[in-house]
């Protein structure tokens, strides 16, 4: 199998009188086995081509009411995907076969929500900055591989470098004490890259505790101190 990709990236500039500019990329890129195709403006992704459930799939808000053009989108994209292959067989034989670009990810791991034990939460892990398009992600719960409550989204394209990012998510209810992982395997790692995440339960911090007593205490002191003088001056009278 190659791991050779064919890219057709178009990139739009639109300005308006108001000169704001916005770019937009449409991005078609194929190997032997698999492929993508994606649309998006100013970086954020507002469809793509799911090839396993054939069809095209907006991320945009339902607001945006995408309508019939969802469906001529993945019409299109199919047969982008012919053309794309049909150009790789000719590239491979053309250069005899080069060797696949290749770029390392990494990879950061943190939670959705502030971490409470015993509150579901959803872990993340970041993946950025590698090519070609394929990583195999695995996570662990106190050394033990789960694979339940684990999603991932569609590799997005990093408009700068042409570069693919990922988010995997995995939801957990955290208790103190436990230790997860998120480890990715890619061709240009020499090895599997895993970041850990340790649930700590935050201790209640005596500080506001202390000082709303030790508030009270000197306003009440300083009430019996008025009140004192306030009674000595009226003797005086």
């Amino acid at each position: 199998m190659t791991l050779t990709w064919v890219l057709l990236v178009l990139t739009g500039i639109i300005c308006t009188d108001t000169k704001i500019v916005h770019v937009t990329i449409y991005m078609i890129g194929c190997t032997d086995s698999d492929g993508e195709n994606m649309l998006g403006v100013d970086g954020e992704e507002i469809g793509h081509a799911d090839f396993t459930k054939g069809k095209y799939i907006s991320t945009m808000p339902e607001f945006a009411d995408p309508g019939e053009y969802v469906e001529r989108m993945y019409e299109g994209a199919v047969a982008n995907q012919q053309r794309c292959r049909q150009n790789l067989q000719t590239i491979v034989k053309a250069y005899k076969s080069p060797a696949a670009a290749e770029a390392p990810p990494m990879s950061s791991i943190y939670p959705r929500h502030e971490v409470k034990v015993g509150t579901d939460n959803t872990l993340i892990c970041y993946i950025t900055g590698f090519y070609p398009p394929r990583l195999t992600v695995r996570w662990t719960k106190n050394n033990k591989n789960v694979t339940q409550g684990v999603s991932s989204s569609q590799f997005h394209i990093n408009v700068n470098d042409f570069s693919y990012s990922q988010f995997l998510t995995l939801k957990f209810t955290p208790q103190e004490g436990d230790i997860y992982t998120c480890t990715v395997e890619h061709s240009a790692l020499e090895g599997p890259m895993t970041r850990e995440f340790d649930v700590e339960a935050s201790e209640p911090s005596l500080g506001p505790s202390v000082f709303c007593g030790v508030g009270l205490t000197l306003g009440l002191l300083g009430v019996a101190t008025g009140t004192f003088f306030l009674v000595k001056g009226n003797q005086c009278n």
